[in-house]
Formats: structure tokens, C-alpha cells, sequence
């Protein structure tokens, strides 16, 4: 490992020599400090003690034979009910019997005196990536949904503008706000944001809501063993955790008011101070907070910090809600349905122009995390969408009424390539519309005459959508779930149809 890597992968690892001569003391300690941020040194197993109390150390470099009481007889340093460091012994009188016993009080390694300095830094070195492991294996099961792949679903322009924005702002070790209302995806925002950086560190999350507001400064900074009262061993906070990673802090605005101030410090100085502890520790931790409140008027109401406000608010990413991204829909619903009926071992389904239109005309106020619901609900039931809504007497929350054509498909047969032969020529609409003289069809209460044909009430659904979308005949198959030849097909069609008629 180079040096620069090094110190960026080390910069939270904190290191306690203990030894009695001070040559030797002195020499680890310069060399140690090219590569941690905080190292220790002490004469004695008392002093070591001392220190271990205020402050938690990841490595302990101890020579065997000190004055008083041993290395090997540092008991507290290796008391399974305490959070362990990895140990590192030194001595100059070796014999099998001693290198044995320091094996069994826990020794992570054992090296013979005189040493040179590459020998004990390639003994650190394994000590502190076993550590970092440990940390990243912590966070990771935290965190099982980062073993899944982030993918954000959905063409619609707003969605496309979101993940331009994620992609430019990713490299940034600056803080991001992500905002937006309850069930929009934050979290999932914040998991792009993470992998499209490259970060080597761990994706932790945390919801600041979730958590006791006494509780919440050791679960982010951690705390010494006897910090209060219940610490009985001490603990790494999730800064440390995510290290060279991600933080996501969820449900910002829900921090109280004196946990912001300590937050505040930690962005600034990139570093914490553990509760308990008389010292603080670098870290190199990206932060992307989360909110559904409006923290421009948590600050005027005095329930958030401006200074914090201005500090998380390097970078915005706005989430707009469902209903203003409905064509994103389709695909959401896909996704979901694939992905639950994978999970639950059913067979997967499609969903009917009926139900994607019923749920495009539904204004889902719990956003994707509702869709997800329905589409496990309605896997589940065995009934699609907008049965399931009927059934539920909810047809009166769509936005517009929805024609019910659960019986009526259109052929998937695909013809010869065909010219777009209405696009240019509009008399041929006019025909089309005017073979059905007589017939009376209200499209706004979405009911067709009790007398028409199969044919006709196709006939007249797909001249609604068409007209729906003022003549934009891609865009109406889109909506159908059909081919343009298709549509193109019926068209050609009719008004073959409708120059018979005019010549009969």
C-alpha cells in the first residue's frame, strides 16, 4: 500500500505505543504519525490504562517486558466485555513459553526486538485492514439492501433531469439535501450518489427520527467505556463506521435542536469526539442529508439551525412527488411487479392499459413507496389494479374517469411496413370520424352505447386517446400498449372502410 493511499484509508484509526524506553517510543511514534492522525505513546501498563479509559485506541503497540506489570498481564486490554483492539507485542527476550502466552491473552502479532521499521509497519498494516474489514462487514449489515444494484427507475423529464444532476454532483465530497415528500425515494438518491462517487468507504444510513434523542450523539459519534451510565464498553459511532464512505442521515429535521450544534462542529472540523473521550478523531465522511419538512421555514420557526442549514446545503436535489411524474408509471409498476413476484415465487403478470391508466389518474399521496404497495397487494389478491380500486369503492379518488375495456384488446399482429399515410393527409380523419353519424358516445362518462359492436367501441376508445393526445399518434400506442404500425393499421383501415361507404 503507497503511502497516500494509506493515510486516506488510516485517517480514522487511532494508535497507543507502550514501552518504557523512550528512544523506542519516540521512533514509533514519528513513524506512526505519517500514517494516523492520532497517536499515543506511554512508560508504563498504568499509564496505557489511563489513557485507554478517555479514549479508545483500534491498535496497541506493547513491549512485553516493562517495569511493574507486564504486557501480558495488561488484563483490561484484552476483557471480552470491553470493544477489543488489536495488539501488537514487542520484546527482546523471546523464548517459546512467552510467545505463547501472548498468543493466548489475543495477540493479533508478535515481533522480536531489534526490528526495522518496514517489519513492524507491514505488522500495522495487516492489524489495520483486518480492522477496516470489521468496520465495513458492520455497516454493510446495516445495510443489506446495498447489496442490489441502484437503479432509478423511470423516462419521465423530470427523472432524466434528476439523474444528469446525480451524475454531475457525485464526484463531490460537498454535502447534499436531498428534499423531497415522504416515499419519493431519498434514501435510493442517496445510494446513487454513494456509488457513482467511487468512495471506498461503506453506504451507512441512519434516521435521525428513529433514534432517542440521548441516544443519538454516541450512535453517531460513539463513546469510551463509562461515558455514562450503561456504557459499559465503548463503542465506534457510524462517523467512524463510514469512514472514506457515505453517511446518509435521514429525517434531518427531526434532529433536535442541541444535536445540531455538535453536527455543525463535526462538518467543519472533520473530526468527532466520541462521548466520554478527551480527544478527537479526523474523519473523512460525505454527507447527504434527507427531509420531507421545508427546512427554509424550520429556520424561520427557530426549530433548525441556519448555519447547519447553510452547511447541508452545499447541494439540492428537489424529488418531485408521483403525481407530478406519471409516466414514469408504467415502468414503476413493471419494476415492482417483476421484482415482487421474483421474491414471492409467483408467476409474473402484465398489467392492462386499464390499470396503468387507472393508476396514472390516482394522485398517490404516499408516492413510489404506495405504488410498491399496491403492486405487492394486488400480486398477492390476484387482481389487477383497477378491480382491485372498484372492488374498494375507490374509483371516486381518480382524478378522471377511466374507460372500462378489460374485454377489449387490440391485434399484436404486426402488417408490411406501412407509410405514416394520415400524418399528411387529414381528409382521411374526417372520414373516419364521420362513419359513425347517428352514434352517440359521451367521452367524459366513459361509457359506450349498450348496442355498439366489439369493433365499434374499439373504434371509438382509440380515437379518444388519440384526440387525448391532440393527434400525437406515437404517443397515443404508447398510452394504448401498442405498436404505431398497429395504430397506424386501424387507421388505414377505417377510412378504407369509409370510402367504401361514400362510394355505396
Amino acid at each position: 500500500m503507497s503511502e497516500n493511499t494509506a493515510s486516506l484509508s488510516w485517517s480514522a484509526v487511532s494508535v497507543l505505543v507502550v514501552d518504557d524506553e523512550p528512544g523506542m517510543r519516540a521512533i514509533l511514534k514519528k513513524a506512526l504519525s505519517k500514517q494516523f492522525a492520532q497517536v499515543d505513546v506511554a512508560g508504563s501498563i498504568e499509564e496505557a490504562e489511563a489513557l485507554r479509559k478517555r479514549c479508545h485506541f483500534d491498535l496497541l503497540i506493547v513491549d512485553i517486558n516493562l517495569p511493574g506489570r507486564s504486557g501480558i498481564e495488561w488484563h483490561e486490554a484484552f476483557d471480552p466485555s470491553s470493544r477489543r483492539s488489536d495488539v501488537i507485542f514487542m520484546t527482546g527476550y523471546a523464548d517459546l513459553d512467552t510467545a505463547i502466552k501472548a498468543l493466548r491473552a489475543g495477540a493479533s502479532d508478535f515481533i522480536l526486538k531489534p526490528f526495522n521499521l518496514d517489519q513492524m509497519m507491514q505488522s500495522v498494516e495487516r492489524c489495520i485492514e483486518r480492522r477496516l474489514v470489521e468496520r465495513q462487514n458492520f455497516a454493510l449489515k446495516r445495510d443489506v439492501e446495498r447489496r442490489f444494484p441502484v437503479d432509478i427507475i423511470g423516462d419521465a423529464a423530470s427523472t432524466l433531469h434528476m439523474k444528469q444532476l446525480i451524475t454531475r454532483i457525485a464526484p463531490s465530497p460537498a454535502a447534499v439535501l436531498v428534499e423531497g415528500e415522504s416515499g419519493t425515494g431519498k434514501e435510493l438518491v442517496a445510494r446513487a450518489l454513494h456509488q457513482l462517487s467511487k468512495r471506498s468507504g461503506p453506504f451507512v444510513p441512519l434516521n435521525c427520527g428513529a433514534i432517542a434523542p440521548d441516544l443519538l450523539e454516541s450512535e453517531l459519534f460513539g463513546h469510551v467505556s463509562g461515558a455514562f451510565t450503561g456504557a459499559k464498553k465503548g463503542r465506534e459511532g457510524l462517523f467512524r463506521v463510514a469512514n472514506n464512505g457515505t453517511l446518509f442521515l435521514d429525517e434531518i429535521g427531526e434532529m433536535p435542536l442541541a444535536m445540531q450544534s455538535s453536527l455543525l462542529r463535526a462538518l467543519e472540523q472533520k473530526a468527532i469526539r466520541p462521548v466520554g473521550a478527551e480527544r478527537e478523531v479526523q474523519v473523512d465522511v460525505r454527507i447527504v442529508a434527507a427531509t420531507n419538512r421545508n427546512l427554509k421555514e424550520e429556520v424561520e420557526a427557530g426549530r433548525f439551525r441556519r448555519d447547519l442549514y447553510y452547511r447541508l446545503n452545499v447541494l439540492t436535489i428537489d424529488l418531485p412527488p408521483l403525481r407530478d411524474r406519471l409516466d414514469d408509471i408504467p415502468a414503476l409498476a413493471h419494476h415492482f411487479t417483476q421484482q415482487l413476484a421474483r421474491d414471492m415465487g409467483l408467476e409474473p403478470v402484465s398489467w392492462t392499459h386499464e390499470d396503468i391508466h387507472a393508476m396514472q389518474c390516482y394522485d398517490w399521496p404516499g408516492n413510489i413507496r404506495e405504488l410498491r404497495n399496491l403492486m405487492e397487494r394486488c400480486l398477492l389478491l390476484g387482481k389487477p389494479p383497477a378491480e382491485h380500486w372498484h372492488e374498494l369503492g375507490m374509483d371516486g379518488s381518480l382524478r378522471q374517469p377511466f374507460v372500462d375495456l378489460s374485454t377489449v384488446s387490440l391485434a399484436s399482429s404486426e402488417p408490411e411496413s406501412l407509410d405514416a399515410l394520415l400524418d399528411d393527409e387529414p381528409e382521411h380523419a374526417e372520414k373516419i370520424l364521420s362513419s359513425d353519424e347517428g352514434r352517440s358516445f359521451d367521452a367524459g362518462s366513459g361509457c359506450y352505447p349498450s348496442d355498439w359492436s366489439l369493433k365499434d367501441v374499439e373504434k371509438a376508445h382509440i380515437l379518444q386517446v388519440v384526440d387525448a393526445m391532440q393527434g400525437n399518434k406515437s404517443a397515443a400506442a404508447r398510452q394504448l400498449g401498442v405498436a404505431r404500425k398497429t395504430l397506424e393499421r386501424k387507421f388505414k383501415e377505417w377510412a378504407e372502410e369509409s370510402e367504401t361507404d361514400y362510394r355505396d
